[in-house]
């Protein structure tokens, strides 16, 4: 039978485990530029991104740009193993017309995308929030040593123990309102563009690296630019810190009050503000993550094929 990486979702563990391969390989290669599209989303910033970096690395030293990777690699491992092995399964369920030899429509992956983009926000929002306060410390090397640091972990801890649960799921609605349809964007413009870049490749699984690189890195810039305004409000509503014990009402008191008070005193440019960056990085991360994805795939089922034919030979 033909091979194509849907056809797997019978075999539970298999996208499981190339999308935890898929998801460190993207986190490493973007996350510089993320840290950058954080920062360039901050009120207080007036650099353009390249004076950003260049500011970053004279004062804080390079390794600021990999600030706070640690929670990351390991959530976003796990995060991106759950995404791909839902999104399998939720395509198939949503193409019920197919009988399991052809790969499912685009209705079925843009549907299938946008519940997956919906269920990975509870695992996802508290990973980003500790993510965006760890990037947003601004200690110079001549202040503090490397290993005082806050890690990851204890900046969990010290959300929890100043604003509660409710706390470490800031953010939680509006990064809902982004994942869903950002992901149903995300999936439709893979398969879409891997499909005419090498005709047929969703059945036979056979494209180039080059194609997965192209359609994934073209995914990831679809899923930033439709819903970049959602982001920028996201990371500033995560970013502010409120105590259950503080009296003083936080600068944002929820979505709408964000975007509102953003536009009036930035203009709305601020809601496209660090997409260039964003898009940059959107493009590398994903062309790594779906290379990576596919080709953990094919190796795993390839591995497989080949101790099942071992075990055949032993057996006779």
């Amino acid at each position: 039978m033909d091979f194509w990486p849907e056809f797997l979702a019978s075999s539970w563990g298999k996208e499981f485990v190339a999308g935890g391969f898929g998801g460190m390989a993207g986190v490493v290669s973007g996350y510089p530029l993320d840290t950058l599209r954080i920062r360039l989303q901050q009120p207080s910033n007036t650099r353009s991104a390249f004076g950003l970096l260049r500011h970053i690395v004279a004062s804080e030293g390079p390794s600021a740009l990999y600030r706070g990777m640690g929670a990351p690699v390991a959530s976003v491992a796990f995060q991106n193993a759950i995404v791909f092995q839902v999104y399998a399964v939720l395509s198939r369920a949503f193409d019920s017309s197919t009988d399991g030899t052809e790969p499912p429509s685009y209705k079925s992956v843009a549907l299938a995308g946008f519940g997956t983009g919906a269920l990975q926000t509870l695992l996802l929002s508290p990973v980003e929030l500790v993510k965006i306060r760890l990037q947003l410390s601004t200690n110079a090397r001549s202040h503090q040593l490397p290993n005082h640091q806050p890690s990851p972990l204890s900046v969990a801890k010290g959300i929890l123990r100043r604003e509660g649960v409710r706390g470490i799921y800031r953010g939680l609605t509006i990064t809902a309102l982004r994942d869903a349809p950002a992901h149903g964007f995300y999936f439709w413009t893979y398969e879409y563009a891997r499909e005419h870049l090498h005709p047929g490749c969703r059945k036979s699984g056979q494209e180039s690296l080059r194609t997965m690189l192209v359609a994934g890195g073209l995914a990831g810039v679809a899923s930033w630019v439709c819903c970049y305004p959602f982001d920028v409000v996201k990371t500033r509503l995560q970013a502010q810190t409120q105590s259950q014990w503080d009296r003083s009402p936080p600068k944002y008191r929820g979505i709408i009050d964000c975007f509102q008070k953003s536009v009036q005193e930035e203009g709305y440019r601020v809601l496209w503000r660090g997409l260039g960056t964003a898009v940059t990085r959107a493009f590398v991360v994903n062309g790594a993550i779906f290379s990576a994805y596919e080709l953990s795939l094919r190796c795993i089922y390839s591995n497989n094929n080949h101790a099942s034919v071992q075990t055949e030979e032993n057996s006779l």
